[in-house]
């Protein structure tokens, strides 16, 4: 499959500013899009806006988890309920994602160290072990594989494709429901204009 309109590194460039490095970004992005239909100018608009508000324009593709104490209490407060705890992970991201991520997406124990080995990687950050075991089967790698994967530009690009086709965001895309779109995404309505400003200004350069 190839895409539906004139898919160039300029437009690529004008969609995406913050990222300095167009080149590499147009090569993966012109490789890994079309193997999951997103070639239509709305899917690639609404592709490039999610995933650029997600990732400052695909240059922040890993979860930093380099949380003061003060911080861990305010954002985790379920698992931090109290300073004293907090400071024994204070800008340890190691600890802090073995912690928090403890038990839960098919995450062993704190001890197990899956929290920071499954940590956050991509666009659209995949995270936990069976996220990473489930996109590891369907490109064809070991789940090992796939955490190296995910911190090259094409693995961080092609998982988030993933999750895109998994949660069949490409009929959103079609009817330009970006409300929804956020929502399977993000969780909610977080950075909601933001995203709509992006998804107008891409779809004027690609259409």
């Amino acid at each position: 499959m190839s895409f539906e309109f004139d898919f160039t590194q300029e437009k690529v460039a004008s969609c995406l500013p913050r990222n300095k490095n167009i080149s590499k970004l147009f090569e993966a992005l012109n490789e890994v899009l079309p193997k999951y239909e997103i070639t239509s100018p709305k899917r690639v608009a609404a592709f490039l806006a999610q995933c650029g508000h997600e990732s400052v324009d695909f240059t922040v593709l890993k979860e930093n988890l380099n949380y003061s104490a003060e911080g861990l209490t305010k954002v985790f407060p379920r698992r931090f309920p109290a300073l004293d705890i907090a400071q024994k992970y204070n800008r340890n991201p190691e600890k802090i994602g073995n912690k928090i991520y403890a038990d839960r997406m098919g995450n062993g124990p704190e001890s197990s160290g899956d929290g920071y080995k499954y940590h956050g990687r991509g666009a659209i950050q995949l995270t936990g072990h069976d996220n990473y075991k489930a996109f590891a089967n369907s490109v064809d790698k070991t789940i090992d594989e796939a955490v190296k994967y995910c911190e090259t530009l094409s693995g961080a690009i092609e998982s988030a494709c993933w999750f895109w086709n998994t949660n069949k965001l490409n009929q959103y895309a079609d009817s330009a429901d970006l409300v929804t779109l956020t929502k399977r995404i993000n969780g909610g309505t977080l950075g909601l204009d933001d995203r709509v400003k992006h998804y107008n200004h891409n779809i004027e350069v690609l259409a």
